[in-house]
């Protein structure tokens, strides 16, 4: 990465009200920190960083700063964070880390990546990204602004994993090389839909199961006593045959003859 001139200040307001004052004159509060130097207050042009920031494929910027009264005229840094406003994305405060030529950085770096994946044109998937950032080690001057991968080749139900990732020389990557980056799978619609269809099949079950104990409960071999119902007809309930029964006892007493009484 090729580092880009950047003007500072030393700052002295550092309490709400002046930093407010300090951004209303269009610059922006800023600290440099590192191993060859004490923490240092600084304020840069707002103009000058957003410039910086649009011009840029990433916020990873490689910058010599040249502070106004400082012993050394130029010093190395990396942007190390840059704060926004949440709502018009103006810059609010800038990180930016002291590094030395000579010394390996470890760096977050974006990842971009060109071409449509054969499981997306012909397979129907999505193309998933496990990871946006990936971890680097390597040289100020060596530093990328972004990895580029191709995906163009990649099928359904496959992925990139970062031991395949091609960086460019003196650039090494810093993770797990087994751990997916980019993966095409299957729409989640498409997911769901098996799952539902299983549980439609399971609950048909339940019901059939459910259905064939009710007929087993009708064509139970009647009690003791009691009479088995015609094929296809119901058996009675056991309310309605009781009532039947006292009412035909009855009727047999209502037509028995009294017995004749002794003459005297």
């Amino acid at each position: 990465m090729k580092s880009v001139p950047l003007k500072a200040y030393p700052r002295t307001q550092t309490r709400r009200g002046g930093v407010k004052k300090l951004r209303d004159t269009g610059r922006v509060p800023a600290v440099i920190y590192g191993r060859q130097a004490k923490p240092q207050n600084l304020e840069i042009s707002a103009k000058e960083i957003g410039d910086l920031i649009h011009h840029s494929a990433s916020e990873n910027l490689l910058v010599d700063l040249s502070v106004e009264n400082d012993a050394r005229a130029k010093r190395l840094a990396l942007v190390q964070e840059i704060q926004h406003h949440p709502l018009d994305g103006k810059v609010l405060h800038v990180d930016f880390h002291e590094v030395a030529e000579n010394e390996k950085v470890i760096v977050q770096v974006p990842l971009e990546t060109v071409g449509e994946a054969a499981g997306v044109k012909t397979g129907g998937g999505v193309l998933e990204h496990v990871l946006f950032k990936l971890k680097v080690r390597c040289l100020p001057k060596d530093l990328p602004e972004q990895i580029i991968i191709d995906v163009s080749h990649l099928e359904l139900g496959k992925a990139i994993h970062l031991g395949e990732i091609k960086v460019p020389a003196g650039v090494e990557l810093i993770g797990d090389k087994n751990i997916p980056v980019v993966a095409v799978a299957l729409p989640r619609a498409e997911e769901e839909v098996a799952p539902a269809e299983g549980a439609a099949a399971a609950a048909g079950d339940v019901e059939m199961i459910k259905e064939k104990k009710e007929e087993g409960e009708e064509g139970e071999a009647p009690a003791k006593g009691e009479k088995g119902a015609k094929p296809g007809e119901k058996a009675p309930a056991k309310g309605a045959e009781k009532g039947a029964a006292t009412a035909e006892k009855g009727a047999e007493k209502a037509g028995e003859k009294k017995p004749a009484e002794k003459k005297k």
